[in-house]
């Protein structure tokens, strides 16, 4: 008999981070601008990511939720936080689709909360879908070009 593995948002599916998960709720994105002690803040649609980039040190995790598979503001969210400099967890939940895994992966998404659990072995393929990229992007894989000319 398989165990119940819940639909909940906050269980995290797949993580790429080897420190230990932030284990608390998260607090709206007002809310961490106004407590000098959130450590964890959650992004909804509409959000302005830019708000948090004076407090990016103290916060371990940045939850940003899709709420739908067609709203890809979030992926703006995520690459405003890494390029500004943010080191910690940023967490995808949601609507989150295994088409979608690898692009948000190259956004600095470091962890994943779907709503609804993906399958392992379809997950493993869609991360591993572009072996080589024509861009830069948060995920500071080598594009195309620079290995071509490393010769």
């Amino acid at each position: 008999m398989s165990t119940p593995l819940g639909t909940s948002p906050d269980e995290v599916q797949f993580r790429f981070r080897d420190d230990e998960p932030v284990d608390h709720g998260t607090v709206t994105v007002d809310c961490a601008l106004e407590q000098t002690n959130a450590n964890a803040v959650r992004i909804e649609p509409g959000d302005d990511a830019r708000l948090l980039l004076p407090f990016l040190d103290r916060l371990a995790l940045v939850e940003v939720n899709f709420p739908s598979f067609g709203d890809g503001r979030g992926y703006s969210a995520a690459r405003i936080l890494r390029e500004a400099g943010y080191t910690g967890e940023l967490r995808a939940v949601g609507d989150v689709l295994i088409d979608q895994l690898s692009h948000m992966r190259r956004c600095g998404f470091d962890s994943f909360a779907p709503d609804k659990r993906l399958d392992e072995e379809d997950a493993r393929r869609a991360f591993a879908t572009w072996a080589d990229v024509y861009q830069r992007a948060a995920d500071a894989r080598r594009t195309i070009a620079e290995t071509r000319h490393e010769a």
